[in-house]
């Protein structure tokens, strides 16, 4: 099969190399790709929002299937668009992708269903948004409405950091259009978790659990990012209240999508808060998550294409998908600045070093030969071994050996899981 990815991201590199083991895989492109991805793909300078021209190439290139990465392309309705043009495409179409796309929409969605979520309030102006912030007890969550690259989420703990986030977002327009409507909702307390599945309509196939590292530095202090590492499997929480989380989130989700005309179909990211009253939803997401997916593909055991043909086919359910029992530990190496201002084009060394770990790229390109940064988040550093550990002393040991100019990565990714 010829397969095109869209994206250029960790979340991509991963999910590559996850495609590229499947003995049903001819050609496999990447667009537009990372100096990572190139070593596994052929990358196409054809960038994600390019409609016109992804799907020329895809007719062009007589592409069996395009698998869509990121969310943005996936709200703005490329899998629509793709399947007009007779495309097969593996993702949610738009309507369902507004589940992350829209965070009114997903607050809505849980309330009408009973499903559980934190309270909340959504608001387009903003004296109203503000008389309501000043009316609740601190700390309060703060999120733009629209698609912010994971950085859209403001805790604030004081008056003056939610009256400050509150501002930057409707005021100043720090996300741009996806701040003109806000969603205000109480903090909640307890182990974060992410809870990923393969999705098709009412069928619901969980993958292992994750945990993701939000906050830019140890001890989760300081702005949210996009992820600064992850680790599966979570041995602190049991069993049970993950399955309590699938039965009582996960699944009345898929269906109340059902419900609304909206199926879902592609790949349902749950970020969900493990408080004393049970799981509760803090966010969806409408694909990999990213850099939750560089631990779970390494544990899947099962071909990532065969599940993806299954879920086109409408045969999900059938499928027998099988996970390792070995744990995956990420550390990501970022810029320094990130999530804020960071420099470009730094030359990375030490990757020829890296013997036991995975490498997935995340904001690299090459320049005159050599690798160099190209974004805030630059290498996923995945290590693996028996058991948390083993895997995280793996990582570590491994990322040490990466060298650029102002790298900065936490230290304590996964230590919740040791110190349980």
């Amino acid at each position: 099969m010829r397969v095109l990815v869209i994206g250029r991201g960790g979340r991509e590199h991963a999910i590559v190399w996850a495609l590229s083991r499947s003995p049903r895989i001819g050609k496999l492109y990447c667009a537009p790709g990372n100096a990572g991805i190139a070593q596994l793909a052929e990358c196409v300078a054809i960038a994600e929002n390019q409609f016109e021209e992804l799907a020329a190439f895809a007719k062009r290139e007589e592409i069996d299937l395009v698998f869509v990465g990121p969310d943005d392309p996936l709200s703005e309705g490329i899998v629509d668009y793709l399947e007009e043009r007779g495309i097969r495409a593996y993702g949610p179409r738009r309507n369902a992708a507004e589940i992350e796309g829209s965070k009114v929409f997903s607050k809505q969605l849980l309330k009408t269903y009973n499903i559980p979520t934190a309270a909340y309030e959504a608001f387009d102006d903003y004296e109203q948004a503000l008389a309501y912030v000043r009316s609740q007890p601190l700390p309060i969550v703060i999120k733009a409405d629209g698609l912010a690259a994971g950085k859209g989420v403001i805790v604030a703990q004081t008056l003056e950091e939610a009256e400050e986030g509150l501002r930057g977002i409707m005021v100043d327009g720090r996300f741009g259009r996806s701040g003109s409507r806000v969603v205000i909702e109480e903090f909640l307390t307890g182990q974060e978790m992410s809870l990923l599945s393969f999705v098709d309509g009412t069928v619901v196939r969980p993958m292992v659990p994750s945990q993701d590292h939000k906050q830019v530095y140890d001890g989760d202090k300081g702005p949210n990012t996009g992820g600064m590492g992850t680790y599966s499997p979570v041995p602190h929480i049991p069993a049970s209240v993950v399955e309590e989380a699938i039965e009582t989130i996960v699944k009345p989700t898929a269906e109340a999508m059902v419900k609304e005309g909206r199926p879902f179909r592609g790949v349902l990211y749950a970020g969900l808060m493990l408080t004393e009253q049970g799981p509760k939803t803090i966010e969806f997401n409408a694909r990999f998550g990213d850099p939750e997916t560089q631990v779970l593909l390494p544990r899947l055991e099962t071909d990532l294409l065969e599940i993806v043909l299954a879920t086109l086919d409408g045969t999900l359910g059938d499928l027998d998908i099988r996970w390792s029992d070995e744990a995956a530990v990420c550390v990501i190496l970022a810029s320094g600045g990130y999530p804020e201002s960071y420099p470009k084009g730094l030359p990375i060394t030490g990757l020829a070093e890296v013997k036991d770990a995975l490498v997935f790229h995340a904001g690299t390109a090459r320049k005159d030969g050599e690798i160099v940064t190209d974004g805030g988040r630059v290498l996923g550093v995945v290590g693996r071994g028996r058991d948390i550990a083993e895997a995280r002393q793996a990582a570590y040991a491994e990322a040490d050996k990466i060298r650029f100019e102002g790298k900065h990565c936490r230290t304590d990714i996964a230590s919740k899981a040791l110190q349980a």
